[in-house]
């Protein structure tokens, strides 16, 4: 189901008191809102919480009317949610969520009381960067791309199907996405596959961009991604196994120190482990499709070589 926050949002910016205008917009949406601050900004509790909605609540937004009026993102998003429903046989609740962020992730995914939410911050998709909003500047034209990949992992964490670690321990949760949770407890196997199933349905659901683009890299990162990744895959050998936040924020995150992120004498590269987890799953995409290799377990599809792919 799509869920158009984009009016509400307005409303705030047309207050006379914008700070207390997002608040009772949080209240309003305040099961998905907290949950999407909890795992991509701050907690809601945080004394930091007034600092950040200040910040984004009195922010200018010219550059977002301004795309807002150019691109129908309502029908990009409702066109990407009905081509991940037929490539994936989506079998399980997913909202698709338009909304304006306060300038953490351009895109995402949670699970709030068991139903999967895809989310796109359009504040990072106006095409100009912005640093008042923290917006990325990234084309429009990128928005189903990053749909199709948050799309991908609430079926993965969801279906009745799917095999995936991460889909009990959210059950354990009462049906709640936590990435910090989720990260503790899942193998970095689980978590690298996650990954990359979501890069390769968003090349099958928005084919034509830059091979980079669908990493969340640019073309600097990319190139020295690719020229590392013998590296990388070394460094994982004896860790597929093993569970720990450490192991998602060293291969998943950015942000993260070099210190963080070395291996011997090298320091891998920032969310490196996005192009290994989609050269992980190649050949179970190739051989079992899509809507098996979305809801296969990562030993699954290990066991079809994605562990040696990801050397090759």
């Amino acid at each position: 189901m799509l869920i158009n926050l984009l009016p509400d949002f307005f409303a705030v910016l047309n207050s006379t008191d914008r700070i207390a205008a997002y608040l009772r917009y949080f209240d309003t949406h305040r099961s998905l809102l907290s949950a999407y601050w909890a795992n991509y900004v701050v907690e809601p509790e945080s004394p930091h919480f007034s600092e950040v909605v200040r910040s984004a609540a009195l922010a200018s937004r010219t550059d977002l009317r301004t795309m807002l009026e150019r691109v129908d993102v309502v029908s990009l998003a409702r066109n990407t949610e009905d081509r991940c429903r037929l490539l994936l046989e989506v079998d399980s609740s997913i909202d698709v969520v338009l909304m304006v962020g306060v300038g953490a992730a351009n895109a995402g995914e949670l699970v709030v009381d068991g139903r999967a939410v895809a989310f796109v911050c359009l504040e990072h998709f106006t095409s100009v960067a912005n640093p008042e909003t923290r917006g990325l500047g990234l084309d429009p034209e990128l928005i189903p791309l990053w749909l199709s990949h948050e799309i991908t992992h609430g079926v993965r964490y969801t279906s009745p199907g799917s095999r995936s670690e991460m889909r009990p321990i959210i059950e354990e949760m009462n049906g709640y996405y936590s990435y910090w949770e989720t990260g503790k407890r899942t193998t970095l196997r689980e978590l690298l596959i996650n990954e990359g199933l979501a890069v390769q349905v968003s090349r099958l659901v928005s084919p034509g961009h830059a091979a980079w683009e669908y990493y969340g890299y640019d073309r600097r990162e990319y190139a020295r991604i690719r020229e590392m990744g013998p590296v990388v895959t070394r460094s994982l050998v004896g860790s597929f196994d093993k569970a720990g936040l450490g192991l998602r924020l060293k291969y998943l995150s950015d942000g993260m120190s070099e210190d963080s992120r070395r291996v011997g004498d090298y320091i891998v590269p920032e969310r490196c482990g996005y192009y290994i987890g989609a050269r992980m799953v190649e050949y179970a995409m190739a051989m079992r499709g899509p809507i098996w290799a979305t809801r296969a377990s990562a030993l699954e599809i290990a066991s079809l070589g994605g562990e040696a792919a990801a050397s090759a």
